[in-house]
């Protein structure tokens, strides 16, 4: 495809969440870097893709589908419905609205201007890079709460970015992740580190939108709790990727824990 032409598609797609790399030096221009984005990748340390099979669940734009396409894996599966049903240009706008005015956002997908499941007008980046790479990643849109684990298959890996912290039930989420999973699965999520209760397995619960001015985030354990549920959920070992306990306190708080984030393997 001609550059002039991939500048065209991308042209057409009203919000970008991540920044992808899209040849002839063309990038989306997504509200998180090219740069963090390969930080992240590089973070996750992940094992030979080559081969392998690999599920990405609550995929956005796609950028760690299509980065593990690139590296070889055999087979790639995005999942997402949340995200692909917002219209989110004017979801970020009434979100930016809402935090300007210090009031709580309604829950998106109560909100009709917003919510679009049928037209799925989130889902416009995702398929704008798939035909500009002409790609053959698998998309699925679905809950992977409700998705029969028998229709989409069992992955070798599974990426499981920037989900749990969304789910009302996080355990059960964690459950489902593992009949999902084969090998090893990356979760990514918020954290919480309490300086004096790090033996106990807990999660901070979010009753509105105290964390991130986000009305759509609902539990972050710390490192046991995401440790324990994680082997309570069907994985063997839980091994942390990132810094934990956290350097500095990410989010600003004052009190005597630390909003954090927290990236782990879980292997089966």
């Amino acid at each position: 495809m001609k550059a002039e032409k991939k500048r065209e598609l991308i042209g057409k797609v009203p919000f970008w969440y991540h920044s992808i790399d899209c040849g002839d030096g063309i990038v989306t221009p997504g509200r998180i870097s090219l740069a963090s984005l390969k930080n992240q990748w590089k973070c996750m340390e992940l094992p030979d893709l080559k081969g392998k099979s690999v599920l990405d669940i609550g995929c956005w734009d796609g950028f760690y589908s299509f980065a593990a396409e690139d590296l070889g894996a055999r087979r790639v599966m995005a999942m997402d419905h949340y995200v692909w049903s917002l219209d989110l240009a004017r979801q970020q706008q009434y979100w930016e609205d809402c935090r300007q005015k210090k009031v709580v956002p309604r829950p998106y997908h109560e909100i009709p201007e917003l919510w679009k499941p049928d037209t799925l007008p989130g889902k416009i980046g995702f398929d704008m890079v798939h035909q500009i790479r002409d790609s053959s990643v698998e998309q699925v849109v679905g809950d992977f709460m409700t998705i029969d684990a028998g229709k989409t298959g069992v992955f070798d890996v599974v990426f499981f970015l920037g989900v749990l912290y969304h789910l009302e039930d996080p355990f059960g989420g964690l459950r489902r992740l593992s009949l999902f999973t084969r090998e090893l699965a990356v979760i990514e999520t918020a954290a919480v580190y309490l300086p004096e209760h790090e033996d106990i397995g807990l999660y901070e619960f979010y009753e509105s939108s105290e964390l991130g001015d986000d009305v759509g985030n609902w539990f972050a354990p710390n490192l046991q709790g995401l440790t324990k549920s994680c082997r309570a959920a069907g994985f063997r070992e839980v091994v942390p990727k990132s810094i934990y306990p956290p350097a500095s306190n990410q989010s600003g708080e004052s009190s005597g824990f630390l909003r954090c984030r927290l990236l782990v393997h879980a292997c089966k």
